[in-house]
């Protein structure tokens, strides 16, 4: 698949789907980008946790959050991965360990990992890369 830009069938199909989205990288400082989109997903309807082991037993936003993937008590529909392009390869790994494999994997804005996305669409799931969730889901009026 060519990553460098994708329909916005595509992009709704990920998004209007049902099921958890775990946002892996979640920071509890409000300042951080990951933050402010998890409170954006879950003040739109979204059904969100997080995934940070160093804040693991919290929550955010009203949220739980699991140090790991395998931690989530539910099946997982979109991982939303905000951590670091070297760091992407390993989460989308753990996605696809899974025993339910998520539907889509969602990279951030500057995350890509075309070698992990691969293994990723091999086994069906899709995947987006260099993208911000709150931005799809605001252009695509979702």
């Amino acid at each position: 698949m060519n990553h460098d830009s994708y329909s916005d069938d595509y992009l709704r199909d990920i998004l209007t789907g049902e099921g958890v989205v775990a946002l892996v990288g979640l920071s509890n400082n409000p300042a951080r980008d990951s933050h402010r989109v998890f409170l954006d997903l879950l003040r739109r309807g979204y059904r969100a946790v997080g995934v940070n082991p160093g804040i693991a037993g919290r929550e955010i936003g009203g949220a739980p959050v699991y140090a790991h993937l395998a931690d989530v008590p539910a099946p997982i529909a979109i991982v939303d991965v905000f951590r670091n392009s070297e760091a992407a390869g390993a989460v989308i790994d753990e996605a696809l360990a899974l025993p339910v494999l998520p539907r889509a994997i969602w990279l951030q804005l500057g995350v890509r990992h075309h070698e992990a996305a691969a293994r990723a669409e091999s086994r069906g799931v899709k995947v987006v890369m260099d993208r911000c969730i709150k931005i799809e889901i605001a252009r695509l009026s979702l």
